[in-house]
Parts: structure tokens; sequence; C-alpha cells
């Protein structure tokens, strides 16, 4: 059967957890569910011509996305179409979308500061290269200018900024991308981009694609910086995925697996030991408070992933006090 973009195939005995599956239409999904009699396919396109008595096939190849130089200054999709109109992207490298954080031995003690070039952030709150810190904050407080003032600072300090935008219109995207692109920004940055009106598929995977592009350019010894803009977004995708798979759900109706799902994200940031290359990741993740409530569900968890919290104050920021930073 076929219902929600998700489609259950029986005879695919032997598929893999989030295995591309390809089906005679030339309609691709990804295998997120391994019952008993069946595999739940949830499909990568909104539209699609899967119907009853189709045939699906096995790839034998989890979700891919491709990484490379190339990227830089693009902006994609998170399964690597360019959505920027500037032709396609030649690459020859591609990598899983999830991998296994380092370990303890692979890393180093963070000792080098990531400069954000915003003065409340670096004088009492500062990050290191590596680290992880979230952007917590009601709505139209200025998250997202934040993190834009971020990228822009880092022109000339050699890091690579990559921009993951979940469930945001496009518009808004474009804004953000027009802006990079009058600072002449682009050129060590890449965007990846789930909009509003994707699938929920492709909004859940868009952080690990943004991740997984971080980690080609950390393997090379470079120093990256990935934004998830926002993780709230993500979490609701999951949880429309969760629900239309018929998880039980959990607090707030966010199935059970919602921390480790973020977790196992935000884990793969690192800084590198020297015989690793001494590479970088610093994570940003953003998330959206609902009336300032810092103790809901999806907030509480991130806090207590992330190494620290930024948290962005409406009252503060209705004042004309900007970046709207609450110190205490």
């Amino acid at each position: 059967r076929v219902g929600d973009n998700i489609a259950s195939v029986y005879g695919l005995t032997s598929a893999l957890y989030g295995e591309v599956i390809t089906f005679e239409t030339g309609d691709q999904g990804v295998a997120m569910d391994l019952d008993e009699n069946f595999v739940s396919v949830v499909l990568l396109d909104k539209i699609n011509n899967v119907s009853e008595h189709t045939q699906a096939y096995r790839t034998g190849t989890t979700f891919q996305i491709p990484v490379g130089e190339e990227l830089l200054g693009r902006t994609i999709n998170p399964r690597g179409i360019p959505l920027d109109g500037l032709g396609n992207i030649e690459t020859e490298q591609f990598r899983p979308i999830e991998r296994e954080a380092p370990g303890i031995m692979k890393r180093k003690p963070i000792n080098r500061p990531f400069e954000t070039g915003i003065m409340a952030i670096d004088t009492l709150v500062p990050i290191g290269k590596g680290q992880r810190e979230l952007l917590v904050g009601g709505r139209s407080t200025g998250k997202t200018s934040i993190v834009l003032d971020i990228i822009l600072n880092q022109k000339g300090k050699n890091v690579i900024c990559i921009y993951v935008s979940i469930g945001h219109k496009q518009a808004d995207t474009a804004r953000n991308l027009n802006l990079l692109e009058q600072n002449n920004a682009l050129k060590y940055s890449i965007i990846v981009s789930a909009d509003a009106h994707d699938s929920a598929l492709n909004q859940f995977f868009a952080p690990y694609a943004g991740c997984a592009i971080g980690e080609y350019f950390m393997d090379k010894g470079k120093d990256v910086v990935v934004i998830y803009d926002d993780l709230s977004n993500h979490a609701v995708a999951y949880r429309e995925l969760a629900l239309l798979l018929r998880r039980p759900p959990g607090r707030e109706a966010y199935p059970g697996d919602i921390f480790y799902v973020h977790a196992r994200l935000l884990e793969r940031s690192a800084q590198l030991c020297d015989s690793l290359g001494g590479g970088s990741l610093t994570a940003l993740p953003v998330a959206q408070l609902q009336g300032d409530d810092i103790a809901a569900y999806i907030p509480t968890n991130l806090i207590s992933i992330t190494d620290g919290q930024i948290l962005l104050d409406t009252n503060l920021f209705n004042q004309g006090i900007r970046p709207a930073i609450n110190i205490g």
C-alpha cells in the first residue's frame, strides 16, 4: 500500500535500515521501518508515481550525499541537488549522511577560540573550535541574524561555514543567500536548504547532510562551523515521520528517540587530534521557544546535549537591545 508518502513493501526481507530503495517508476525512498512482514519506505519526493503493485528494488547503499570542494558557494537540497540554478555539481565523492561520532581517543582538548565577531558572545560566553553552542530564543528575536553575522565574520579566517536551513520559507532562505552573496561570503559557505514545503524526510535528513559535508572538510584538517537553523523544525519533521510510521508517541507527541536523533547529530562535532589532521567541526544549533518557555521538551533536550547556550530574550529585543542576549 502507499499513503502519506509512505510505501509498505513486501518481499524486501534483507533490506537495511536507512537503505535507499528504488521503484520501477524511477522514484526513490528510504527504508525507515523494518517490520516482520514488510518494510516501510518513506518516499523522497512528495509528487511521485508509486502505486500498489509497483516493484521495488534494493540498492544496497544507505542514503549518501555528494561532498567536495565543488560545493563551496552552492545551495543544495539534502540530496545534493543544486537549487541555485548554477548547473550541476561535478564531484566524484559521496558520503553517507550518518556516521559514528569520533571517539575520545580521536579528539584533543578544545583550545582555540572560535571568534563570532559578536562582543557579547566572545567576551562572556566564548566558543571554542569543536564546541557545540545552542542559540535559543522566541520567534523574531534575531537568531538567524546572529548566525548570519557569525558567517560574515569568518571572512579571511580560513573557516568553512555550512548553513542548514530547515523548514523555513523559500523567501527567507533567498534573502539570507542574497545577504551572503552581497558580502562576498559565499566563497567559503555552503547552504543546505530543506524548505517548509519539502517532504518531512528531506527536512529530517538536512542537518545530517550538512554535518556529513562538514566532516569531509574536517577530515582534511580544516575548521568548519555548521549552523542548524533550526532543530525545532527538525524535531517537528521527525515527529511527523514517526507518527505516520505508527510509532508510539511520547511526551508532546514526539517519538521516544527524539533525544537520540539530536544527540547523534551534535555529538559528531569535534576537535580532532593532530594525528588525524587536527581539523574541527563546531556546531551552532538554533532552537525556537514557544512563549519564552525554556523548559519545553526540545529546548531542554538540546540544552543537555550542547556545551552551553545563548538565550535571546523577547523583552530585551523589544527594548531595542540587539543582539538580545540575556546574560543572566
